[in-house]
């Protein structure tokens, strides 16, 4: 399975260094992607780069990096961070000059070599937030 995480580390972090040719290397055409920012899952490897895309316009500077991950069968769970300055527009928020951090974890299945499937959760309030698009959670 050490092959089957540096699939999913690769296309985890690839995308934002300019890689953007490692979405039609490592996911499957069948892919089908589940993410609570998107409101239909994403399919296909189009579907995938247009959901990656719209992130690095908001934050050209931005990355992610692959803390932690865990394989077993055929399925990778990978605990990342992303952080970078949002100078476009992203989620309809215009440009803040803000920089985040958020965490995320996503569990890519994989057939043959190829992600299939993903299911990610990350901290879309907490970067939302940071934005400054909702107010921060009162204190208790």
């Amino acid at each position: 399975m050490a092959d089957a995480k540096q699939i999913v580390r690769r296309l985890i972090e690839e995308p934002w260094t300019g890689n953007m040719d490692v979405i039609d290397e490592l996911i499957g055409s069948g892919y089908i992607g589940y993410d609570p920012s998107a409101p239909e899952p994403i399919s296909g490897p189009d579907g995938a780069r247009t959901q990656i895309q719209q992130y690095i316009d908001g934050f050209p500077n931005g990355r992610i990096t692959v803390d932690d991950q865990i394989a077993e069968g055929d399925k990778v769970a990978s605990r990342w961070t992303a952080r970078g300055t949002q100078t476009g527009e992203v989620a309809g928020i215009a440009p803040t000059g803000k920089e985040v951090t958020v965490s995320g974890l996503t569990i890519s299945r994989l057939e043959d070599g190829k992600v299939v499937e993903e299911w990610t959760t990350w901290d879309t309030l907490g970067m939302l937030v940071q934005l400054g698009a909702i107010p921060a959670p009162a204190q208790a």
